[in-house]
């Protein structure tokens, strides 16, 4: 079978089109027939070499949407189609492949309503999203703020706060244009970083009241100023860094408003969290209250130009690589 392989870890010139066994069958997993791999930023780490647990050579790619093809028993019968992610792509062979042997409790099914190209891109954002919403105690009339309407968790934890009944569901982008895709889109309550400040948008949106709960993948600045924005007794999780590691808070915004600050790691959460995370996504996606949104797809040959359009093209939406 064919699949794209980094055969090191020191650029995009790393990753090869290669022929490599088909996988079998095995205590516990499926064989998927693989249609569609979603791109990551974590890809781009691993190629780039700041993934110490990753080790080369390695079929890349941590999420994806195929079909059934043996194994998978009654609960995912052969021609089902499924989604998944796990430890796909870091430690074993991922999803830029045309198969993979999944173990089934990774696996969900795929509403009928939902392309393969869209579910290849749900498992990590929006079961990323949906168990930090649960584990800050999100309900219904909560105020949340997710900064990134582009991103792939800002935009989940978006759709699914406003899907569950939110008050408030916030977002942002520094991109102009990209605010007009946004509402454009619908989604009314992102703040245009370019023209104001992310404070003064919540204050805004909210009328003074600010943000219960704070979902952070950008991490940076817009960490101290997100978290600047809590409620009274709100809390942020930060759980991403993609605009830097290292920021500067001001403890008062914490001390004050008797406010938290937590951890968030997707593949540390026990399997009921996962359970109960897929069946709330399988529901909205299924009733089309959330829709995941894909920017564009490339080639399975055109993963190094996927996974650099999404580095430095940052599109609004996701990318993802057709098989």
């Amino acid at each position: 079978m064919r699949a794209m392989r980094a055969e090191a870890f020191s650029g995009y010139k790393d990753l090869k089109l290669v022929d490599i066994p088909k996988p079998s069958v095995s205590d516990g997993r499926v064989v998927i027939r693989i249609t569609a791999a979603g791109v990551t930023p974590l890809e781009h780490t691993i190629l780039s070499g700041g993934y110490p647990r990753a080790k080369a050579p390695l079929v890349l790619g941590g999420e994806g949407a195929g079909v059934v093809e043996e194994g998978g028993g009654i609960a995912f019968p052969v021609g089902s189609r499924v989604m998944f992610t796990g430890p796909y792509g870091v430690s074993e062979n991922g999803t830029y492949s045309e198969w993979l042997a999944v173990r089934s409790e990774n696996l969900c099914l795929i509403p009928e309503n939902t392309a393969d190209v869209s579910a290849a891109g749900v498992p990590v954002a929006y079961l990323t999203a949906q168990m930090a919403l649960s584990l800050a105690g999100f309900v219904k009339g909560k105020t949340v703020l997710s900064p990134a309407i582009g991103g792939s968790v800002g935009n989940a934890v978006t759709q699914l706060a406003r899907a569950q009944g939110a008050t408030h569901a916030i977002s942002t982008t520094t991109n102009h244009a990209k605010a007009q895709q946004a509402r454009y889109l619908g989604f009314d309550e992102v703040i245009d970083l370019s023209e104001e400040k992310l404070s003064d948008g919540v204050r805004r949106i909210t009328k003074g009241y600010g943000a219960d709960i704070v979902i952070d993948a950008i991490g940076g600045e817009i960490l101290s100023e997100a978290l600047s924005t809590l409620a009274t007794g709100g809390s942020l999780t930060t759980l991403g860094y993609s605009a830097g590691r290292k920021t500067t808070i001001d403890v008062t915004d914490l001390i004050w408003k008797r406010a938290s600050m937590k951890s968030f790691s997707l593949f540390a959460q026990p399997a009921e969290a996962w359970g109960a995370a897929w069946s709330v996504i399988f529901s909205l996606l299924h009733s089309g209250a959330v829709k995941p949104i894909v920017a564009k797809t490339f080639p399975l040959s055109e993963a190094a130009d996927a996974l650099r359009y999404l580095v430095e093209g940052r599109p609004f939406g996701r990318i993802v690589l057709t098989v």
